[in-house]
């Protein structure tokens, strides 16, 4: 993988350098730990018996990060005491950002559906003319048709759901982006329709969650609206849940997968079974809005909401004691004085630069896909926890911040390793050499033939500010293999142009990008197949075309 074998080496030279050059200074001083500028000789006068100097803090303490801290006798100064405090709420500020950005962007999405009409469980927006560049739309896609509302447990209590036959990839998230519930093509109904009943955290009666896996994916009788049917059952964390489905395009035509919600997506309170309300749905392609979370003091803000909103065991002690140390606890206004405010500001833009960095370069080996190329996984570490599989890491922070900074929805499907069940992901943000993506330039991607994918492929160009579609000339900044009619090579392979203008001949073939602008892309295959996972087939990395 040529990152690290290239990116981080550098960094390691230049690391190892500067401690050579530190050690050559002090050995030119002769000053460092002996003689009469010993840090702990005067300390050490005082004491009767002998003092192992590793739990000594001399008086003055040299750092690279915060400069010079003054201490007497091991008591910090007051200069050293607000210069360590303002850094601590510096610090706890960046873990706040990188901690709650998958609770940030669930509420940002579900803000922006309000702002569009979509403010009740039966109001379902979807793309019927499918998704383009106009919404910001965390690193959507034009190739199958979104639809997506949000349910209030609190509000509404137990909700039912039924799922249509022939419905793609469908997921429930809770409101810190957390796995609910997959149906469709890998939950349990398994692309066959059905019914599900969503229960609220502090949900007491006698229904309980089934396994609801797609290997594993017995139903339990239950009453609806007077009427004993096989569902099944799961339980959230959080009052508010996002609920997101994929409907396939037919011919590449969305029409029948739009149909297909109108006619038969029902979301209703099981109260409510036998009278519910009418199901609407809003059209919102086309539209502008945004569902993406703010990355200055707004952030916290929108964490706060959260916090007010939802039960208090949603988190457990130790992340709400990470919001606590900045000020937002529940049932308390947040309310920052003009310190902490200037320090928490100062924190996002720390920790919007370290989310960048996880998310469009990752420095985890494990990240990409194969050795020396720069494409690298989404969901790295193939668990919707993070939870390391070794089982001796605990969860990769690093790699749920790198996702959820640019992407949403999540599913165990995107980890699945079944033959032609759910959905795999690809980014690339440079190219063979290592470099950025830049719209002035011309590029051009060889894909081999035979992509290993059942139901289809697609790759679409994404802005790296707003992590959404790339707003060009063409609403649509993505190609298809089922939609659009590529010109292939004669072994079957295909080339596709990525630049300001179209080579000629191979317009088909063209993505447009944009002088000035850098951008980075999504390669998706629905339906994987084993090739994929065994790596026999693999994605070539982008060339520069001079």
């Amino acid at each position: 993988m040529k990152l690290s074998t290239k990116f981080f080496a550098a960094i390691a030279v230049t690391s190892i350098m500067i401690s050579c050059s530190g050690d050559a200074q002090k050995q030119q001083n002769g000053k460092a730990t002996s003689g009469i500028d010993d840090p702990y000789k005067e300390i050490l006068s005082k004491y009767n018996t002998d003092i192992p100097t590793k739990i000594l803090t001399p008086d003055v303490v040299e750092t690279e990060m915060l400069g010079t801290l003054n201490f007497y006798d091991g008591m910090p100064t007051n200069e050293t005491v607000q210069k360590v405090y303002d850094n601590l709420d510096f610090m706890r500020g960046i873990d706040v950002f990188l901690n709650f950005i998958p609770m940030a962007s669930v509420e940002s999405m579900r803000t922006g559906l309000v702002s569009i009409g979509a403010d009740d469980y039966n109001k379902v927006a979807y793309f019927a003319d499918l998704l383009d560049s106009r919404a910001l739309f965390l690193t959507g896609n034009s190739t199958t048709v979104y639809a997506t509302s949000f349910i209030n447990l609190k509000k509404d209590g137990v909700m039912v759901m039924e799922i249509p036959a022939g419905a793609g990839p469908g997921t429930i998230d809770d409101a810190y982006f957390r796995f609910i519930v997959d149906m469709g093509a890998p939950g349990p109904d398994r692309k066959q329709g059905g019914t599900y009943v969503i229960l609220p955290p502090d949900y007491k009666g006698d229904l309980k969650p089934t396994p609801n896996t797609f290997k594993d994916n017995h139903s339990v009788k239950a009453m609806i609206g007077g009427e004993e049917r096989d569902v099944w059952i799961a339980q959230s964390r959080t009052y508010s849940n996002w609920v997101i489905l994929r409907g396939f395009l037919v011919d590449g035509k969305p029409e029948p997968a739009a149909k297909m919600w109108r006619d038969g997506l029902k979301i209703y309170p099981l109260a409510q079974a036998n009278n519910p309300k009418k199901m609407e749905f809003i059209n919102i392609s086309g539209k502008e809005f945004n569902t993406i979370h703010a990355n200055n003091f707004e952030f916290f803000e929108e964490i706060s909401n959260v916090i007010n909103r939802e039960p208090l065991e949603f988190l457990d002690p130790e992340l709400r004691g990470q919001l606590a140390g900045i000020g937002i606890i529940k049932g308390q206004p947040f309310a920052p004085d003009s310190r902490m405010k200037r320090i928490l500001t100062e924190s996002v833009k720390v920790g919007n630069a370290t989310a960048r960095s996880l998310s469009l370069l990752p420095r985890n080996p494990k990240a990409y896909l194969y050795e020396d190329s720069y494409w690298f996984a989404g969901f790295i570490g193939d668990d919707y926890r993070w939870l390391d599989l070794d089982g001796h890491r605990g969860r990769n922070m690093d790699a749920r911040t790198a996702f959820f900074y640019s992407a949403t929805v999540n599913t165990p499907a995107m980890a699945l390793k079944i033959p032609g069940v759910g959905s795999n992901y690809a980014f690339g943000s440079r190219d063979n050499d290592g470099n950025i993506l830049k719209g002035v330039n011309n590029y051009k991607l060889h894909i081999e033939a035979d992509v290993p994918a059942k139901d289809f492929w697609s790759i679409v160009v994404y802005d790296p500010q707003t992590r959404s579609e790339l707003q060009t000339d063409n609403l649509f900044p993505n190609k298809n293999n089922k939609r659009d009619k590529l010109i292939y090579n004669e072994d079957g392979s295909v080339d596709l142009y990525f630049g300001p203008t179209a080579p000629k001949g191979k317009e088909i073939n063209w993505i447009q990008t944009v002088p000035g602008k850098a951008w980075f892309v999504l390669f998706r295959l629905y339906g994987p197949l084993q090739p994929w996972h065994d790596k026999t087939w693999q994605l070539n990395d982008f060339e520069l075309v001079k």
